[in-house]
């Protein structure tokens, strides 16, 4: 068994996804910086000053207290409905979604261009005559 587990560690695709793993976690890091600090302040400022990240609901609190943060309900014990964090998470989403799309769309660029290299290399490649290909025939015959 330690044996097999060590031939499943060992195979390009796990490697790759763990690569693939720790990517998206310093890659999220940076899109949670681009949307809390770069992106959503001014559309904030746009929309008076306001900030999404308080845009909530109080759903049950102490009666008659009125919370001017999302923090400082949650510090109350409130139980709120965080309605402009699911905002800030779709833009997440859209820039990551966004982000993908493009790296997709460059590889599979690259791949094309790739795959047209070899494309023409085959047919640049001389046709084999009659007894060239005799000859391998032959050759592979007496290998077996």
């Amino acid at each position: 068994m330690l044996n097999e587990f060590k031939a499943f560690i060992a195979r390009g695709n796990v490697v790759d996804l763990a690569v693939g793993i720790i990517i998206g976690a310093a890659f999220t890091a940076i899109v949670n910086s681009l949307v809390n600090d770069v992106i959503m302040p001014p559309i904030g400022l746009l929309l008076g000053g306001i900030d999404f990240s308080n845009f909530f609901v109080t759903l049950k609190g102490a009666e008659g207290t009125v919370y001017n943060t999302l923090k400082a309900a949650q510090d109350a014990g409130a139980v709120t409905l965080n309605y402009g964090m699911f905002i800030n998470a779709v833009v997440k989403f859209l820039i990551v979604a966004f982000a993908v799309f493009i790296l997709v769309k460059q590889v599979n660029k690259l791949q094309q261009a790739v795959n047209k290299q070899k494309l023409a290399q085959a047919a640049s490649a001389p046709e084999l005559s009659t007894q060239e290909r005799l000859l391998m025939e032959i050759r592979d015959l007496l290998k077996k």
